[in-house]
């Protein structure tokens, strides 16, 4: 069993070494890519090397309560205990060598769209945009508003929102880890403010994650680029409809296209819409190599397909339901107040189990 382990931990040994050679470190990028790996296989190599010494320590026990009939029975108990561990570890074990997302250690811009349902959709969008900036508020992770458009009741046709990390995280444990199963259509059921006969109205939202993609993940040509700009439209503000500060970005091999109109001048606008581009690129790039293997994305569950409707809001009863996993609880008021640990907590362990199966 974890025979396959043996060349990892050999891995490991071969990084650690290059990793204290001086002369790995002129490559800034290429150190960052070794201790990224190195990183990775750390908890790995280490709970591995408490599996079998556990094993080991089994084995002695056994022998001295052979040898030693007076202490059979402390041996015994003894073995009995470390049994215990060593399922803990091979669990542990099991785990740890499920295959990862490479994206995990990203962070992430999130999209927010009016869907079906007119004004009640975009103040939907509105709803769901605060509960994942309180989400992320709980959590400990930055949140910036990159480009937004208001609706006339004050909720969001669209709205595109980073979430970042602090600090240092552990791998596998960065903003996308948490928020990829948050991608599909999500569907609320509720009495509008507008509805003067009391009827339960349902309407959609969409939610786009991608991996927010650094310059070193897409290279893109400048070439293949065209950068419009025309004015700025939205409730008012002192650059708004008199600057043409507003960019639009498209990239033409692709046909991707990316925009942002709410900074103030037309330089971060086309800086803001670049980094929406880059991950649009990047998230691209990953599900076409994908597709090539022939290997669905197990990480957004079941699917990947943004038109299926992954989960449901009930007011009426307080009920929120998540469709690729069965997940269903009746304090929808606290999840939309940013307490999703739950929901997204219940997608991990459905993916996990998926891929533990299938390894």
């Amino acid at each position: 069993m974890f025979e396959a382990v043996e060349e990892l931990v050999a891995e490991h040994a071969d990084l650690e070494k290059k990793l204290a050679d001086p002369s790995v470190h002129a490559d800034q990028a290429n150190a960052r890519r070794l201790n990224k790996r190195y990183a990775e296989l750390t908890p790995i190599v280490a709970t591995y090397r408490s599996w079998r010494q556990t094993g080991d320590d089994i084995d002695t026990a056994r022998e001295l309560a052979a040898d030693d009939p007076d202490y059979a029975a402390e041996f015994a108990s003894e073995v009995k205990e470390l049994d215990k561990q060593r399922e803990e570890l091979t669990e542990k074990l099991r785990m740890l060598l499920i295959p990862r997302d490479p994206s995990d250690d990203k962070d992430v811009i999130l999209e927010i769209k009016a869907g079906a349902g007119g004004d009640e959709s975009a103040l939907f969008a509105g709803d769901l945009l605060r509960m994942y900036l309180r989400y992320a508020e709980r959590v400990g992770w930055k949140t910036e508003i990159i480009d937004a458009t208001e609706s006339e009741l004050g909720g969001y046709k669209d709205v595109q929102v980073a979430v970042k990390a602090r600090g240092q995280i552990e791998p596998g444990q960065g903003v996308w880890a948490r928020l990829k199963y948050e991608g599909g259509v999500h569907r609320v059921q509720r009495v509008p403010a507008t509805e003067s006969q009391g009827r339960i109205h349902t309407s959609a939202a969409g939610v786009l994650v991608t991996p927010e993609a650094e310059e070193v993940d897409v290279e893109i040509n400048p070439n293949d680029l065209r950068i419009d700009v025309y004015r700025s439209s939205g409730p008012g503000g002192q650059s708004v409809n008199t600057t043409d500060s507003a960019v639009r970005i498209t990239h033409l091999p692709t046909g991707v296209v990316a925009s942002c109109q709410n900074e103030k001048s037309q330089l971060q606008n086309k800086e803001q819409a670049l980094r929406i581009l880059r991950s649009r690129l990047l998230a691209m790039a990953q599900e076409e190599a994908e597709r090539e293997a022939a290997d669905a994305r197990r990480s957004q569950v079941r699917t990947v397909d943004r038109s299926e409707k992954i989960r449901t809001y009930n007011f009426p009863e307080n009920r929120i339901s998540d469709h690729r996993v069965g997940f269903k609880a009746y304090n929808l008021d606290q999840v939309l107040d940013g307490d999703l640990d739950a929901v997204i907590q219940a997608c991990v362990d459905a993916d996990s189990a998926a891929k533990l199966a299938a390894a």
